[in-house]
């Protein structure tokens, strides 16, 4: 597995790493929401959610930095598998925060355009440079 494609993957694992705090146990508060770009009327009805994003995205960024280890431990094979694994996950649920937003879902509508450019690009440059690589 190639430089660009390892670091990709653990810049962005180590970014979910620190955002997933502010979704998992720190939503309730205002200035951690405006980080977020998400706008709230009732935190109490949507915290369940923020805490379950905050957890699968903590759970991908281990993923990554467990699939690193592998694979710099001598498990290629193993380690690459993981790696990509968690990198697809990465790109499809940010994905998905569009989709949500194309249906309407997201508030204010577009909001979540900084978000999911932001959370797509690493996790793609990880994927498109390693298919590149062959």
């Amino acid at each position: 597995m190639n430089a660009v494609t390892q670091v990709a993957a653990l810049v962005n694992a180590l970014i979910l790493i620190g955002v997933a705090p502010l979704e998992m146990f720190f939503y309730g508060r205002a200035g951690a929401r405006r980080f977020l770009h998400v706008e709230t009327k009732n935190v109490e009805d949507v915290r369940l959610w923020a805490f379950v994003v905050g957890f699968r995205n903590l759970l991908a960024a281990v993923g990554a930095i467990v699939g690193l280890v592998v694979l710099q431990t001598g498990e290629a094979v193993v380690g690459r598998t993981i790696v990509l694994v968690a990198c697809w996950y990465m790109l499809l649920s940010s994905l998905a925060m569009a989709v949500a937003d194309l249906l309407g879902y997201w508030r204010p509508r577009g909001g979540s355009v900084l978000g999911t450019v932001a959370s797509s690009v690493l996790p793609l440059v990880a994927l498109v440079a390693f298919a590149l690589a062959g």
